[in-house]
C-alpha cells in the first residue's frame, strides 16, 4: 500500500481516538502507589517516585501536619475520614504536606513499602480535568484499593462553572462518595474563588444572599480546613536549620542564619519554599568549594 494513504489513515484513526477516548481502565493500578489521571486516555499513569519533602522536616505547621496525618491514617484503616482543603500563603508546605502524609502512611516499620503495596494510592488530577471527576470516581469505585485524589492549586475564575461539578462530586450525588476515595486540595484562596467573583454574583443575582452562599458552600464540602499563614523570622530560621541539619551541611549556625536572612530579603519574603531553595543553593555552593 502507498505510504501516503497509510499516513492519512493513521491520522484519521488518531483523530477518532481523541474524539472517542477508550473506556476507563484500572490496568496497572496495583503496580504503583501514585498516579496521574489522564482522562483523554481513560487511565492512570503510574508515578514510580513521588518528589516530596519528608513530612517530619516541615516546620511551623505542627498542628496542620498532625490533623492531616490523623485523617489520612483513619482513611488508610478504613475508618471515617474527611475531604481536606489546605489553604493559605504560598510556599508554606501545603502540597508538600499532602505528599508527605501519603508517604508516611505507606511506610512499613519506618521504610517505604514495595511498589503497589501501599495502603493508600495518591492520584493527582489537574484543575482543567475536574469535569471528568465523575468518570474517575466511577472507575475507582470498582477497585479494592483506597485512593486520595489530589488537586494542587485549586481555584476558580469568573465565568468558570466547574465548581458546580466539584460540589456534586464532593457530596457524592445519589450514589454517594465512594468509600475508598478521599479528595485533598490546596489553594491560595480560602473560598477557592476571587472576592470580585463572589461580589459580582451577589450584585447580579435575584437573591444576592443565595448566590453568595452557593459560592462559599463549595469550601463547606471539605470537612477539614487547614490554614497556612506567612511565617515569622524565627520559624523561617527553624526551617533552614532543619533542612541544613538533615543534610549535615558544614556551616556554623551564625553564618547559616545570616545567609538565610539575606536570601529571604532578595526573595522578598519568608516561607518554607524559600528556605528549601536557599538550602538547595547552599548545598551546591558548599559542595563545589570542597
Amino acid at each position: 500500500m502507498d505510504s501516503a494513504p497509510l499516513s492519512v489513515l493513521e491520522r484519521i484513526a488518531s483523530a477518532l481516538e481523541r474524539l472517542s477516548p477508550p473506556p476507563p481502565s484500572l490496568d496497572g493500578v496495583d503496580q504503583a502507589d501514585a498516579f496521574v489521571w489522564l482522562p483523554e486516555r481513560g487511565r492512570l499513569l503510574a508515578v514510580p517516585h513521588v518528589a516530596h519533602v519528608p513530612a517530619t522536616l516541615l516546620q511551623g505547621v505542627d498542628s496542620q501536619r498532625q490533623t492531616l496525618m490523623d485523617n489520612t491514617e483513619h482513611f488508610a484503616r478504613g475508618l471515617p475520614a474527611n475531604n481536606a482543603m489546605l489553604w493559605g500563603s504560598r510556599g508554606m508546605g501545603k502540597s508538600s504536606l499532602v505528599k508527605g502524609a501519603h508517604a508516611l502512611v505507606n511506610q512499613v516499620e519506618g521504610k517505604p513499602c514495595a511498589p503497589g503495596q501501599g495502603r493508600v494510592a495518591l492520584v493527582e488530577i489537574q484543575r482543567e480535568d475536574l469535569a471528568t471527576l465523575p468518570e474517575l470516581l466511577a472507575m475507582l469505585r470498582q477497585s479494592p484499593r483506597r485512593f486520595i485524589l489530589f488537586c494542587d492549586d485549586l481555584s476558580f475564575e469568573k465565568e468558570d462553572r466547574d465548581y458546580k461539578a466539584l460540589k456534586s462530586v464532593l457530596d457524592g450525588g445519589i450514589a454517594g462518595r465512594p468509600e475508598n476515595v478521599l479528595f485533598y486540595a490546596t489553594s491560595n484562596r480560602r473560598h477557592l474563588m476571587p472576592r470580585e467573583m463572589i461580589e459580582n454574583e451577589r450584585a447580579t443575582a435575584i437573591n444576592p444572599s443565595e448566590a453568595t452562599e452557593e459560592k462559599v458552600s463549595l469550601s463547606d464540602r471539605f470537612g477539614l480546613w487547614l490554614g497556612f499563614h506567612a511565617c515569622p523570622q524565627a520559624v523561617f530560621l527553624d526551617m533552614v536549620r532543619t533542612y541544613a541539619g538533615e543534610r549535615a551541611l558544614p556551616i556554623s549556625d551564625e553564618d547559616l542564619t545570616a545567609r538565610a536572612n539575606q536570601w529571604a530579603i532578595t526573595r522578598g519574603g519568608r516561607s518554607g519554599r524559600v528556605a528549601f531553595q536557599f538550602i538547595e543553593d547552599l548545598t551546591a555552593e558548599l559542595a563545589s568549594s570542597r
